[in-house]
């Protein structure tokens, strides 16, 4: 976290400033000119029903019932104004909230999600946890709390100007006797007293409240751990359930919902201490300026109205100069979401430099094949997999790379792919062809199964082509199917799953198809006959398998072993 306020305040400003001078910046300022205006409407009724308080009790005291009637016409105005610029306020307040959520979630969604920066951020280890939480959670939480705390430092600080003169010259001056004799005075004493009090107050609630602000950060991040877990299990429930591992499940999930209490009894303490302070603080507040003035009234130098009426205004400005501490728990809770805000921006940007400086190259050339040179791959940390391999994947030619486990078969993969930074050497790509990789684990999105089968999109079918893609790939049983929606990855064996993979690749079609153990899930047979009918209807493809079994060997026209490296990076 950043803890100097300079750069705690150059990172919230990279972070708010940007939607003010976007293609969304006119309706944002417009909303927030009218919601400051209404703010300010809020001052000043605020100073008339102060003026009002002196008139009305002047009148109670005076027992002058024909003005009493007219003085509750006038309050009955002022309240019905309060009412209708209060519910206007809030409206478009949260009006503007959600359109500068929506605009920084899009901004955040386009940078985290687009050249598979979600991707790298988890192999690059840049220590950010829960960034979903951190999209859809922390930056609605800073959007509402940077307009609250911003509407509400500039509602204090227009209360103050607009009451502090008021409460200057109704306070009068406070004659001090001296132990020696003689005295001195004090002008505007109220606006004195008030100021005292509310600084006072202020370094008491800040010595109190500062540890509030990693309290809150560990918060969000214990809470957005214990959401993930859950959700883990649930993707996996099936292994879980064969491994009979519900009990294991159940004490980790407890151990993380563990922290999740810990610390939140750590933030109930610290809040009930502050709280301790805060209530006693705003209660003394009351009885205080009443006390202050007394000597000024019981002398006969005011009246009852001047009185109620200093009391009124020695609460607008003492609230005003008490804003921090009356919003400390807030401000603690903002400042944790900008960090946590600031650190994922931070993680990305270090993504990106990261993939700057990877020694691997990728070019582009005119031969018809995808090709290696030199290549060494690395893994995070620092151990090389293999080095200096040469190898090339012509098109209508099927290669079988095999190896140990841990040789870096899949990272090969990634490394031609686009995605793996870690390592040195050159890739070239065939130039305008098309490369297909399917994982050993595919990717199919929750909804209907014709979105997955055409995921990510950039290929039309109609229905006949969709189901015949289906059958084809053993599937028949889904061919009519194609509108239903389910959490498929959840709905579908393994090997149905990769079925599914297979038609959606033949429907994509492509000059180069990678296949990471893409059929393990499948007996032998079903292997074959989907390697055959890929063969079929992509004869101008380029094939290159990983996998282990040795049956794949008769389904490849050539077998690459490769060997690991023994000497580190």
């Amino acid at each position: 976290m950043a803890d100097a306020p300079k750069s705690f305040f150059a990172d919230f400003w990279r972070l708010a400033a940007p939607y003010w001078w976007s293609e969304d910046r006119w309706a944002g300022r417009g909303l927030l000119a009218v919601v400051i205006g209404l703010n300010l409407g809020t001052v000043g009724l605020s100073v008339m029903f102060t003026n009002w308080y002196n008139d009305f009790y002047n009148t109670l005291q005076n027992k002058d019932a024909p003005e009493f009637y007219r003085q509750i016409m006038i309050f009955s105005g002022l309240a019905v104004a309060y009412i209708c610029v209060g519910v206007y306020q809030l409206y478009l307040n949260q009006m503007l909230q959600i359109r500068w959520r929506r605009w920084l979630t899009d901004r955040y969604l386009d940078t985290w999600v687009s050249e598979n920066r979600f991707y790298r951020m988890q192999i690059n280890a840049t220590g950010t946890d829960n960034p979903d939480q951190r999209i859809s959670e922390d930056i609605q939480q800073f959007v509402q709390k940077t307009l609250g705390i911003g509407l509400g430092i500039m509602n204090s600080v227009v209360t103050l100007v607009s009451f502090i003169a008021l409460l200057w010259t109704i306070s009068g001056d406070l004659e001090v006797p001296l132990p020696w004799g003689g005295s001195f005075e004090i002008p505007g004493y109220m606006c004195w007293a008030a100021l005292v009090y509310a600084v006072i107050g202020t370094w008491l609630t800040h010595k109190i409240g500062v540890p509030l602000v990693g309290l809150n950060f560990n918060q969000q991040r214990f809470e957005a751990d214990f959401r993930f877990r859950m959700a883990r299990l649930r993707e996996n429930s099936e292994a879980v359930a064969l491994w009979r591992g519900d009990d294991a499940e159940r004490l980790s999930l407890k151990e993380s919902f563990h922290l999740v209490v810990g610390n939140f009894f750590a933030i109930m303490k610290k809040q009930k201490d502050l709280t301790w302070f805060t209530t006693f603080y705003a209660q003394a507040a009351i009885i205080f300026p009443f006390v202050v003035a007394a000597p000024r009234y019981f002398a006969g130098e005011i009246q009852l109205g001047g009185l109620m009426q200093i009391n009124s205004a020695f609460g607008q400005v003492q609230n005003a100069l008490s804003f921090f501490v009356s919003s400390y728990a807030t401000i603690a809770e903002w400042k944790a979401v900008v960090d946590r805000l600031t650190t994922f921006t931070h993680a990305l940007d270090r993504v990106d430099e990261m993939a700057t400086e990877t020694g691997i190259v990728r070019d582009e050339q005119a031969k018809p094949e995808v090709a290696v040179d030199d290549l060494a791959i690395d893994i995070p940390g620092g151990r090389r997999l293999f080095d200096k391999l040469s190898l090339a994947f012509p098109q209508k030619k099927s290669v079988l790379v095999t190896g140990p486990t841990g040789s870096g078969k899949s990272s090969l993969m990634r490394a031609i792919a686009g995605i793996w930074p870690f390592g040195q050497g050159k890739v070239h790509l065939p130039q305008g062809k098309r490369m297909l990789f399917l994982p050993q684990k595919p990717y199919l999105p929750i909804g209907t199964l014709r979105q997955a089968l055409l995921f990510p999109g950039g290929v039309q079918a109609d229905d006949a082509t969709l189901s015949k893609a289906l059958t084809d790939a053993g599937l028949s049983r889904l061919a009519d199917q194609l509108d239903r929606s389910e959490n498929w990855q959840l709905f579908l064996s393994g090997g149905e799953q990769q079925r599914v993979a297979i038609a959606r690749a033949l429907l994509h079609g492509g000059d180069f198809l990678f296949l990471d153990e893409a059929t393990a899930a499948l007996d032998e047979d079903s292997e074959r006959k989907l390697y055959e009918l890929i063969r079929e209807r992509l004869p101008e493809a380029g094939i290159v398998s990983i996998g282990h079994r040795t049956t794949l060997k008769a389904l490849h026209d050539e077998e690459i072993k490769l060997v690991p490296s023994a000497a580190p990076a």
